[in-house]
């Protein structure tokens, strides 16, 4: 209980306010196409996966939130899932330069290799252009667009705002739900939390 209330305190000093989580990309309306530079200095185009589910993941190593889904290998798992069922999954680094969490593409590499990420890309957003421009306000931050392009989920990763890794075991995990949903056909029952995690350091 503890852990819980510390963790819904953070959540409001870090701006996590009902304004400050709509997005200027709706649900259920076409995600904007965007192009950004992968761990190899490789553009890479949302719209290359024009027809595949894609997810994807604010992501910074250096947050303790983000920290919970990699040290308990939760977020890998999750990533490796569902790959494997054809589900492209991009993580995105909007961090700043000199700010908690910025990579180069050379870090972004071994980042890679050191956190063990089974996302099929991770992407550099040091200008925030594209995180700004989806509404990204914390990491983690989720969105999944389905198979016509169109948001389907905004928010969260699951269901317990803290940084405590006891807490995923017992926590609804809103991705995979969204996901099984989305590859039988469905839309997702829930399709918009309140995200929850460090502020994304835009500059």
């Amino acid at each position: 209980m503890k852990v819980l209330i510390m963790a819904l305190f953070l959540s409001l000093i870090m701006g996590m306010s009902k304004k400050s989580t709509d997005s200027s990309v709706e649900l259920d309306r076409q995600a904007p196409n965007f192009s950004l530079i992968n761990s190899d200095s490789k553009g890479i185009n949302l719209s290359d996966y024009k027809g595949k589910i894609v997810v994807l993941e604010w992501f910074n190593y250096g947050c303790p939130f983000v920290r919970k889904h990699y040290d308990s290998q939760n977020m890998q798992k999750l990533q490796k899932k569902y790959r494997n069922k054809g589900v492209i999954w991009l993580s995105v680094v909007s961090s700043a330069k000199g700010k908690q969490g910025y990579l180069t593409p050379l870090k972004a590499k071994s980042k890679i290799r050191e956190e063990g990420s089974h996302a099929n890309e991770v992407l550099l957003d040091p200008n925030g252009e594209v995180g700004k421009m989806y509404g990204a306000i914390v990491t983690p931050h989720i969105f999944i667009i389905n198979k016509e392009g169109a948001l389907a989920y905004n928010g969260a990763i699951d269901s317990i705002p803290s940084y405590d890794l006891s807490d995923i075991p017992q926590a609804k995990n809103y991705v995979k739900l969204a996901l099984d949903n989305l590859l039988i056909g469905k839309q997702p029952e829930i399709k918009k939390t309140r995200p929850y995690g460090c502020s994304v350091k835009y500059e």
